[in-house]
């Protein structure tokens, strides 16, 4: 009953808000694509704050701005054929300007920021771009330099301690970076959201709630240039025994991109996560707990149910050995066949109790892996019903507790499982 109760108190709180308007061609955006609407628009949101909340609203257009700030209580709302377009002069992101190919990720502000905020949403079925062509051939280039490297730029929205955020109905492309981070935010969801990059676009991650808490992502098609989502956990929150927990994903769409993916920071913990009724097709892995010695911590209770991919590479991808491989890297990092056991620490990946149910799926190439630590081995996996057809099979190495239940794996070349120190019942 309380909960109900403080649910009618938001709602009221809102319906009083959605009647006070900002729109931003009233402040002087001219929404050409050409003039700057910068101060326009910031005004119109500060205006808002000041005014305790409301809608700050951007008619059809295309608004060419420099990183805005937003306030608390206010509903962003593009309307369909409303663009918000990031410049293109690197400059304009950078906290002091200077050479952007020398500068470090801390030298940057996201194109749309809010800290300590309540009551954020983003809706109205326009476009958010981040112009994120005039940034991605340096990254491309800075990543074939060194595998795996990521090149600073700035993210596109990013909110930090935030409460009660909503993303929806709008598309987010194009970003320097990472197109979505909530970082530190409790209760966010993200619904009917596009998210678009071209797939060579570099660490352009669609989604990454990172240490936060009572997440859904839902009814997002997703197609980028690297992890769709990535649920991450780098940190220690206070008064959290998880950083990320209670986080759920359902009926989305991921394409090109690198899957649905936990970590590579998990030195935090991350509990609680559900994936179910998705769809990949041609991505780049498809359900991926990631994470590497020193950036490691517990992940555990992870669901996936409901899964259907086609033509992804691999299916499957649990590893303690994340090395910042891409499938389509020039060079790859091996795993080492002969890892001597190490001792146990803070940063040490332990991920436990997961289960794989009804999930479908035909490989590029391998069906997957699993492969844990000799001094954290992963346990207690379930399987069930599970079909997968690859070139080559399972690879599962280091493991305890992986129970196999209705489970076919079908191999071109080789055997379908490949086992090494492992512990696996209903082969």
């Amino acid at each position: 009953m309380k909960i109900f109760f403080a649910l009618l108190a938001v709602l009221s709180v809102w319906n009083v808000h959605a009647q006070k308007i900002f729109d931003v061609r009233d402040y002087g955006a001219k929404g050409d694509g050409v003039a700057q609407d910068t101060a326009a628009i910031q005004t119109a949101l500060d205006e808002c704050g000041n005014a305790g909340g409301g809608i700050v609203r951007f008619p059809a257009g295309v608004y060419l701005s420099r990183p805005i700030v937003l306030h608390s209580a206010t509903t962003v709302e593009l309307d369909a054929g409303a663009t918000l377009l990031a410049t293109t002069n690197q400059s304009d992101f950078m906290k002091t300007p200077g050479d952007w190919l020398k500068a470090r990720s801390s030298d940057f502000v996201p194109f749309i920021s809010g800290k300590d905020l309540t009551d954020v949403c983003f809706t109205g079925g326009g476009t958010i771009d981040g112009s994120g062509a005039v940034w991605w051939g340096e990254a491309e280039k800075a990543r074939r330099s060194v595998s795996g490297y990521t090149l600073p730029r700035p993210n596109l929205v990013v909110l930090e301690r935030c409460q009660r955020v909503r993303m929806e109905n709008v598309t987010l492309q194009n970003s320097p970076k990472f197109h979505f981070v909530p970082d530190e935010c409790e209760d966010v969801v993200v619904s009917n959201v596009t998210i678009l990059a071209p797939e060579h676009a570099a660490n352009t991650d669609g989604i990454d709630p990172s240490a936060c808490k009572d997440v859904l992502i839902t009814k997002c098609h997703i197609d980028n240039g690297d992890d769709n989502v990535a649920i991450k956990a780098g940190h220690k929150v206070a008064g959290r025994e998880f950083a990320s927990e209670d986080i759920t994903v359902t009926d989305c769409i991921f394409l090109h991109g690198h899957g649905m993916s936990i970590g590579s920071e998990t030195l935090g913990g991350v509990r609680n996560v559900t994936v179910k009724d998705c769809v990949f097709c041609g991505t780049e892995n498809g359900i991926r707990i990631k994470s590497q010695r020193g950036k490691g911590g517990l992940v555990e209770d992870i669901h996936y149910e409901d899964i259907q991919m086609t033509n992804v590479d691999p299916a499957v991808t649990f590893t303690c050995y994340y090395t910042f491989n891409s499938a389509k890297d020039p060079a790859q990092k091996a795993v080492p066949q002969n890892d001597s056991a190490q001792a146990v620490t803070e940063g040490t990946p332990v991920f436990r109790n997961i289960s794989v149910s009804h999930l479908t799926a035909t490989c590029q190439r391998g069906a997957g892996i699993i492969i844990g630590l000799p001094e954290s081995m992963i346990s207690n996996v379930i399987f069930k019903d599970v079909k997968i057809s690859a070139v080559s099979g399972m690879e599962i190495k280091n493991a305890t507790g992986i129970q196999m239940e209705n489970v076919r794996v079908t191999a071109d070349k080789g055997e379908p499982f490949i086992l090494r120190n492992a512990q696996v019942t209903g082969l």
